[in-house]
């Protein structure tokens, strides 16, 4: 069965290096820091809908207009610790999942390093959006279309990532996807977007309820216009509907997730999620039919079923991805045992004991040391063989002290070879020296 699968997907080689920590501290790594930066893109997505929905509202509505611009500052901020806050899960998920990462960024092309210019355009237009509000009040159609393409903008950049990072769970399909194109025709990737937008709007809903709700808040004119249980039943309000929503889109990500990755212990943690987002529901409806205040316990509650919530979605994630990859990283674990195992055998009365080398010339031991790995004596290894390499330069040592010290890629059917400018022209002169010179049994 193992065979099949290794002709019917592509299976690299690992990449030989350490983890630089144990993997299970890299992995709480992950997951915490992801949560947190999730957790500020949701509420720099929501933010900047509902600051478009508010200020729609505000051109029959002036009040609403304030309002909308007290959540548009809101936005510039959350952006800002969301940039900061990604840093430490996009470097957790290049260690753990370095072949899964980046092949799949190869394989979305353009699109994938087209999030750079995106994410840049779409800063500027927000920041453009919120201090041009006074000087652009009197073309509010012109103001509302500056926010419109930063929120198009802030839609895009999630897409592209959620279906990069969707990418990385089908190793079997990397030999099909030939851009990003075909990456979306892959399972899961339009209901885990709408996830992502309807989870925006809760956590945002429930986040500006807090923000506005407190006691001082600072813009009193704001609370006192449109009154701050309106403002917060508004807010929880929204909350409620992006929840009860997520009862439609929930299962259908749940059923659109390919079997590869289902478990168990994801369903169990898909389980308490589901709980703990009925439990949200019940608490919201039984409030927000009374006509009394919301108070502080209340919000504290959510909160903390939030927080639950949140957990459980980022435990459930990582669960899924490590299911659904296991297979494919057994695979990669043989096929990179079998490369060193044919190193070894190429490398049979070619690498020299330790103990040995000290006898050995200059050129020689520089050889072993630096070109042994990756060169056999009559065979193909990673590099061309050694007899095929003293033919070429026979009569041309500077040209392979060049080529050493600087190396290019001359045949397509080989990977490029590692420069190694930090020998001395001494040193080059050695290896290059020894190759040339050594009868290597062509």
């Amino acid at each position: 069965m193992m065979y099949n699968l290794l002709i019917q997907m592509p299976v690299p080689k690992d990449i030989p290096l350490p983890l630089p920590m144990p993997e299970w501290i890299l992995v709480v790594i992950l997951i915490f820091s992801f949560l947190l930066h999730i957790l500020f893109i949701n509420l720099m997505m929501g933010g900047s809908i509902l600051t478009f929905w508010y200020e729609l509202k505000g051109i029959k509505e002036k009040k609403y207009d304030t309002f909308a611009l007290e959540i548009a500052k809101t936005v510039t901020v959350n952006k800002s610790l969301a940039v900061v806050l990604g840093v430490a899960p996009l470097l957790s998920i290049n260690v753990l999942y370095t072949i899964y990462f980046y092949s799949a960024n190869a394989l979305t092309g353009n699109m994938w390093i087209s999030i750079v210019p995106w994410v840049a355009a779409a800063f500027l237009i927000v920041y453009l959006h919120k201090y041009t509000w006074d000087k652009l009040s009197s073309n509010k159609a012109l103001h509302l279309s500056i926010l419109a393409i930063g929120v198009l903008s802030f839609l895009l950049i999630p897409f592209i990532f959620l279906t990069n990072i969707n990418l990385m769970l089908f190793p079997e399909e990397w030999g099909n996807v030939k851009g990003f194109t075909e990456a979306l025709t892959l399972p899961n990737v339009f209901p885990r977007y709408f996830h992502f937008i309807t989870a925006s709007l809760a956590i945002t809903g429930l986040f500006l309820a807090v923000y506005f709700g407190r006691k001082g808040f600072r813009n009193e004119g704001v609370v006192n216009e449109i009154g701050k249980p309106v403002i917060v039943r508004n807010m929880l309000n929204i909350v409620f509907a992006a929840t009860l929503l997520q009862f439609i889109i929930g299962p259908l990500l749940f059923i659109t997730l390919p079997g590869k990755g289902v478990s168990w212990g994801l369903f169990w943690v898909i389980l308490a999620g589901v709980a703990v987002a009925v439990f949200i529901l019940i608490i919201l409806w039984k409030y927000l039919g009374q006509a009394e205040f919301i108070t502080g316990k209340i919000v504290n509650k959510l909160i903390i079923a939030f927080t639950v919530l949140f957990i459980c979605m980022g435990t459930g994630r990582h669960i899924y991805r490590e299911n659904a990859l296991k297979t494919h990283k057994q695979m990669m674990a043989e096929r990179t045992k079998m490369h060193w195992e044919m190193v070894a055998k190429a490398h049979e009365g070619l690498l020299i004991p330790e103990e040995i080398k000290a006898e050995l010339s200059p050129g020689e031991q520089l050889f072993q040391n630096n070109c042994a790995v990756c060169h056999a004596a009559t065979t193909r290894l990673v590099g061309p063989s050694m007899a095929e390499a003293s033919q070429i330069y026979q009569n041309d040592i500077e040209g392979l002290k060049s080529w050493i010290k600087k190396p290019g890629r001359k045949r397509m059917d080989y990977p490029a070879m590692t420069g190694f400018p930090q020998l001395s022209n001494e040193q080059l002169n050695d290896i290059a020296t020894f190759v040339v010179n050594k009868e290597w049994g062509n």
